[in-house]
């Protein structure tokens, strides 16, 4: 009898601990943002990390292992939205998850730009979100969403913009793409 497959059960076991440690708090922040609710996000993160247990073994490049995961609970949750859709609550019925601040004005402006961000378009939101929590690049989030790298780099663009719009009196309205950019129709 050979050592090899527990020696192999036990490698992957800590390979899927090293990435569960490094990892949770970026795919739970990802998907407390997706869903808005923090019960909702814990279930999403354990079906994520279970699929990703499941498959580990297809994970290739560990340096990837973030985009996968994000993937990976981007699938869970549109899965979770065909079975039922569940109550949304209202942002400000909730405590913000990855808040530590603890002065009042501070936590009132994160607040408002929780809020603005949550207003966004699912098409901007997501990008944004991918970019600021996932600290992914646009060729990264283009990989992950599925589009065009311009796309997304024009999504972006316009997301920041309109948050502009809203926190800077007077800014454009966000709907101008720099010079260069491509519109969003030549994906």
């Amino acid at each position: 009898m050979s050592d090899t497959p527990v020696l192999d059960d036990r490698l992957k076991k800590e390979r899927y601990e090293a990435l569960v440690d490094a990892l949770y708090q970026d795919v739970y922040r990802y998907a407390y943002w997706l869903c808005k609710n923090s019960a909702l996000a814990e279930d999403l993160v354990q079906e994520t990390f279970l699929r990703a247990w499941r498959s580990l073994d297809s994970l290739q490049n560990d340096k990837a292992a973030k985009a996968w995961l994000f993937t990976i609970l981007r699938r869970e949750n549109a899965r979770l939205y065909e079975r039922y859709r569940p109550d949304i609550v209202d942002i400000e019925d909730q405590s913000i998850a990855d808040s530590d601040e603890n002065e009042p004005d501070q936590r009132l402006d994160r607040r408002l730009l929780h809020e603005a961000i949550a207003k966004l378009e699912k098409d901007y939101r997501e990008p944004l979100l991918l970019q600021v929590i996932g600290g992914f690049s646009g060729k990264e989030i283009a990989e992950i969403l599925d589009l065009n790298n311009n796309t997304v780099m024009t999504r972006l663009f316009r997301a920041r913009s309109k948050l502009k719009h809203i926190f800077v009196p007077g800014s454009e309205s966000g709907d101008e793409v720099p010079e260069g950019d491509v519109a969003e129709d030549q994906d």
